[in-house]
C-alpha cells in the first residue's frame, strides 16, 4: 500500500474515530491524541493482514480510549468543582442527510448524555457508544473488546439501563431553544427574577465548569429559586463587562459563546422540556474552550 493511500485511508476514517474518542472520553485534546496514537498504529501496521481498515482502526481507538478513560477518572476525581465535557461544535446537516440518523448522532454527543456516560465503567462506556451511536452488532463490539458475545451483550444492557434512568429529557427545537435563551440572558441582565422564573423548570439544575480556573459554582444549583437568583447575581457582577454573544451548534444542539473583548469567555447551553428550561450548563474552564476559538 502507497504512503500516500496510507493517508488517506486513514484520513478518511478519521471523523469516525474522532467520533468514538470523543464520546469516549469527552475532551477534543484527548480524543485528538488518541486518533493521533491510532495513526501511529496505522502506519506502523502491517496492512497486508487488515482486510477491513474501518474496522482495525476504530479497533485500535477504542482500546486506547478505554485504556485512556482510565487514567483520567484517576485525575477527574480531584477536579475542582462539577465536570462537564467539552464543548463541541457540531454540524452534522451536510454530512448526514438522513434525519433519523442526525437524532441518533447528535443525543449521542449531547452534554445532557456525556454528562452520565461518566458514571459508566469504561467498558460499559465503549459498549454503548459503538452499539448506540455507531450500530456496530455485538460480535464486532466482542472482537474491538476481546470479550465473549455474551459478556458485551451484559454490558450493554446495564449501561443502557443505566442511561436511560439517568438521562434528562430534553427538546430539540432549534427554535424554541434559541428563544428560550435568549428571553433567559435579558431577565437575567434585566435583573427580572419573576421573568426568570416563568422560564425555569421548578427542578431546574445549573452546572458550571469552571476546573477552579475561572468563577463558577462549585456545586450544582438546584432549583428555579437558587438558579435565578445565581444568574441575576452573575449579571450584575458583569454588569460593566461588554459581552458579545453568538449562536452556535453544540454537541448537537444550539448553543451560545460569550466572548469579552474578542476573547471566548464562557459557553453556554440549556437544556429544554415542554417549554421550560430543565438544565442550564456553563463551561468556563479555559482548557475546554480552546477547540471553539
Amino acid at each position: 500500500m502507497a504512503t500516500d493511500t496510507v493517508i488517506d485511508v486513514f484520513e478518511e476514517h478519521r471523523p469516525v474515530l474522532m467520533g468514538v474518542a470523543y464520546r469516549m472520553l469527552g475532551r477534543v485534546a484527548d480524543a485528538e491524541d488518541v486518533v493521533q496514537d491510532a495513526w501511529l498504529r496505522w502506519s506502523r501496521a502491517d496492512r497486508a493482514e487488515v482486510r477491513e481498515p474501518r474496522a482495525y482502526l476504530v479497533r485500535i481507538t477504542t482500546r486506547l480510549a478505554v485504556d485512556r478513560l482510565r487514567q483520567e477518572q484517576a485525575r477527574r476525581e480531584s477536579y475542582v468543582g462539577p465536570w462537564l465535557p467539552e464543548p463541541l461544535v457540531t454540524d452534522f446537516g451536510p454530512t448526514v442527510p438522513d434525519t433519523a440518523e442526525q437524532a441518533v448522532l447528535a443525543d449521542s454527543v449531547s452534554l445532557a448524555v456525556l454528562v452520565v456516560l461518566e458514571s459508566l465503567s469504561p467498558l460499559e462506556r465503549a459498549v454503548f457508544v459503538l452499539r448506540e451511536a455507531f450500530g456496530l452488532p455485538f460480535a464486532e463490539i466482542a472482537t474491538i473488546l476481546e470479550r465473549g458475545d455474551s459478556a458485551v451483550r451484559q454490558l450493554a444492557a446495564r449501561a443502557r439501563k443505566h442511561v436511560e434512568e439517568r438521562r434528562p429529557r430534553f427538546d430539540v427545537d432549534p427554535a424554541q431553544q434559541r428563544d428560550l435563551t435568549e428571553r433567559f440572558l435579558a431577565a437575567a441582565s434585566e435583573g427580572d427574577l419573576d421573568g426568570l422564573m416563568a422560564l425555569l423548570a421548578p427542578d431546574v439544575r445549573l452546572v458550571g465548569d469552571s476546573g477552579g480556573k475561572a468563577k463558577a459554582p462549585l456545586r450544582v444549583v438546584e432549583s428555579a429559586d437558587k438558579v435565578g437568583r445565581f444568574m441575576i447575581g452573575a449579571a450584575r457582577l458583569g454588569a460593566d463587562t461588554a459581552f458579545e454573544f453568538r449562536f452556535v451548534e453544540l454537541n448537537g444542539g444550539l448553543g451560545l459563546l460569550a466572548l469579552v473583548d474578542g476573547k471566548l469567555d464562557a459557553a453556554f447551553q440549556l437544556g429544554v422540556y415542554e417549554g421550560k428550561i430543565q438544565g442550564v450548563y456553563i463551561v468556563r474552564n479555559p482548557d475546554k474552550l480552546q477547540s471553539l476559538l
